[in-house]
């Protein structure tokens, strides 16, 4: 996706029982879904964090579901930031929880 006027970037800190319960790949799936490019991993604290960019509108339905999760997670908390699209991203992936950042 290229930076767009329109485009924004969500930095998303999903808290609660989200680890071995499929969240990445519910993450993955949804974004997909909705048109975002971005990643999403697991966080060594128990946490995952997402990344995304695209339309404002498309990144608030996409933090609606992280509130939600797949059915086997228990979200206690969604953190989120909003900031100017980096326009860097080509796709939406999984990141492994040892992956340095952008």
């Amino acid at each position: 996706m290229s930076t767009q006027s329109s485009a924004v970037r969500l930095d998303a800190r999903v808290s609660g029982r989200v680890h071995g319960v499929g969240f990445r790949y519910f993450v993955l799936r949804e974004a997909h879904a909705l048109g975002l490019v971005g990643w999403v991993a697991n966080v060594p604290d128990g946490s995952v964090q997402c990344v995304a960019e695209g339309p404002h509108d498309r990144l608030e339905a996409l933090v609606d579901r992280l509130r939600e999760g797949p059915p086997a997670a228990i979200v206690e908390g969604v953190s989120v930031a909003w900031m100017a699209a980096t326009g860097t991203f080509g796709s939406f992936g999984v990141r492994s929880g040892a992956h340095r950042g952008d």
